[in-house]
């Protein structure tokens, strides 16, 4: 009973994090001036693609944490392993996700302006 506590605890923390959909993904200094750099041509997709980039990663970060989180609570049974399996999902999914965000135009676009 404790462990789906704990597990169900994780989910709860990783689920209050969620974005909502009217949430603008905003671009760092270095992103915006990516953009800048492109082509002319190419600033609208450059800018949609670093976006959907980033927009990978924060899914594939927030499911990591709670794939992790409630592996970690089942193994562990303690809050305190929930938590630390949350971290490490959280690592692990913002790595999947970054690559997963884009697709092959996007990749091209990307490479095609440094």
């Amino acid at each position: 009973m404790r462990s789906l506590t704990a597990a169900l605890a994780a989910i709860l923390a990783a689920s209050a994090v969620v974005p909502t959909a009217a949430e603008a993904i905003t671009l760092s200094s270095k992103e915006r001036a990516r953009v800048a750099r492109a082509a002319p041509r190419d600033r609208a997709e450059v800018r949609h693609c670093l976006q959907a980039r980033k927009r990978g990663r924060n899914k594939g970060a927030l499911g990591g944490a709670a794939a992790g989180g409630a592996i970690g609570a089942l193994a562990g049974g303690n809050v305190g392993t929930a938590l630390l399996g949350a971290g490490a999902g959280a690592l692990a999914g913002q790595a999947l996700g970054k690559g997963a965000g884009t697709d092959k135009y996007c990749d091209s676009i990307l490479a095609r302006n440094p």
